[in-house]
């Protein structure tokens, strides 16, 4: 099928014109309104007419009329005319002023570290809304209508631009000190097999692995247990209630440890992740409201470098996994 390269003439083409020329009852003082000649004025109206197929205005040499299907055309024109340019000004007002709703999407157990960003972004820009969708899937930002999201790094896709939150840390096998003196506590990786361990169900439906180091080399365990959730907090959950171990980033965990309701295992064998991100696609021409958010993340943010080349990084990848 041949494309057209030219965008077809629309339905409001001629409609402004048309509008100054009922106000003012004339062509040539609709012509000086709108900055251009009366001849233009003119043509403008013949082609809206042949357009809509109806005879909108009565000329003669000394006035200008409206005709019946003028006067409908204007009645209903008029008001959605000036509906199109209040909305044309409250889009250009946000393109051009930092203001309007700001949508994040995040993982459940990351929305707490996120508040103090949140609070003194607010403070800093009283005329942006934030609004935080927590979800445990991997969210298309585009799709779904969020400015960004907050992500483990090795869930961000290639093409999103990413800014670090947080450094590297270790994903952290925890049990709880009631059920480490039930079974003995685990020394080697392939001591899981007799324990019981809590899975991760992906937004795919599969079960996540769980992953390790052994020198250099990444290893991912399948494990078996009595639980499956789908995110983060909810493993933290069950693993302090005993029921078994979970693997989760460390950071996560901290709190439990240092309240000794969970205890850290495995340790040597633990991965590291490459951190926490703000990511959002790559756009040429981002609102204010989004620019405003991400220079406070830097700003605010101490670990704004990449991760070290160095840093060993879990098996896991853009595999359609979640992210805690």
């Amino acid at each position: 099928m041949k494309q057209n390269f030219t965008v077809r003439q629309g339905a409001l083409d001629g409609v402004e014109a048309f509008l100054s020329v009922a106000q003012h009852r004339s062509f040539r003082r609709a012509a000086a309104e709108l900055g251009v000649t009366p001849s233009a004025i003119s043509q403008a109206i013949r082609a809206i007419e042949a357009r809509v197929g109806a005879t909108l205005f009565i000329r003669t040499t000394r006035s200008v009329g409206l005709t019946e299907a003028g006067e409908k055309f204007l009645l209903r024109a008029k008001p959605a005319f000036e509906e199109l340019v209040a909305a044309t000004e409250n889009a250009r007002d946000l393109g051009q002023r930092t203001a309007g709703v700001l949508r994040l999407t995040a993982p459940r157990a990351l929305v707490p570290h996120l508040m103090e960003l949140i609070a003194s972004f607010c403070q800093a820009y009283p005329d942006v809304e934030v609004e935080i969708a927590a979800s445990a899937n991997l969210v298309d930002i585009a799709a779904e209508g969020f400015d960004a999201g907050v992500r483990l790094g090795q869930f961000i896709e290639a093409d999103m631009i990413a800014v670090r939150l947080a450094p590297s840390h270790p994903l952290a096998v925890v049990g709880s000190p009631d059920y480490l003196r039930r079974r003995q506590r685990p020394e080697r990786i392939d001591d899981l097999r007799g324990h019981a361990c809590l899975r991760m169900r992906r937004s795919n439906g599969s079960i996540a692995p769980w992953s390790f180091v052994n020198g250099n080399e990444a290893v991912e365990v399948i494990v078996s247990g009595p639980f499956i959730g789908n995110d983060m907090p909810m493993m933290l959950g069950a693993a302090v209630e005993g029921l078994g171990l979970a693997q989760v980033p460390a950071p996560i965990a901290a709190d439990a440890v240092k309240a000794g309701k969970l205890v850290r295992v495995l340790e040597r064998f633990a991965p590291m992740t490459p951190g926490v991100f703000l990511y959002y696609p790559n756009r040429h021409q981002m609102m204010p409201k989004l620019r405003a958010f991400i220079d406070h993340v830097k700003r605010r943010s101490s670990f704004a470098k990449p991760p070290s080349p160095k840093a060993k990084r879990t098996g896991a990848g853009k595999s359609g996994a979640d992210a805690p």
